[in-house]
């Protein structure tokens, strides 16, 4: 279930399985890029922005160009995160998303406590030629507006 927690922010719940985790029984560090993914890709569905539907009917896609990850504390097994996406800068053939993961059960000071974040850049590409193209405006518009 997705909330928007603060205006042009997307919120997506991903609970942490046993596959998540490493030997030392916490998240392996890769598999936050892979919660950050789920959290952008139900914010276009919520949008109405169907990834497939954009590949097979638009012929374009988004893929990552670049990332940028810092880590704060260790998320664990049955952990509840909540991981949120944002623009936080859109040209015409890219974007840069900002994104969160927090524990959802507060903290002592009330506070869901910051895990990890990280700045993600995405590209549209057109799927044949795989070469950047702009991205289609009623799909920017509708991520400007969130």
């Amino acid at each position: 279930m997705n909330t928007i927690a603060t205006p042009g922010q997307f919120t997506w719940p991903v609970r942490v399985y046993w596959e998540d985790t490493d030997a030392g029984g916490i998240v392996f560090y890769a598999n936050y890029l892979k919660f950050f993914e789920r959290a952008r890709t139900e914010w276009l569905r919520a949008l109405g922005v169907e990834q497939q539907r954009l590949r097979d009917e638009v012929g374009g896609m988004f893929v990552v160009s670049a990332t940028q990850v810092k880590y704060q504390r260790p998320a664990r097994l049955d952990d509840l995160l909540l991981v949120t996406a944002r623009v936080q800068e859109a040209g015409r053939a890219s974007l840069t998303i900002e994104q969160t993961a927090r524990l959802q059960a507060p903290d002592a000071g009330g506070d869901s406590p910051l895990l990890c974040e990280g700045s993600i850049r995405i590209g549209w590409v057109d799927v044949a030629t795989m070469r950047p193209q702009r991205i289609p405006a009623a799909i920017l518009d509708a991520l400007m507006a969130s």
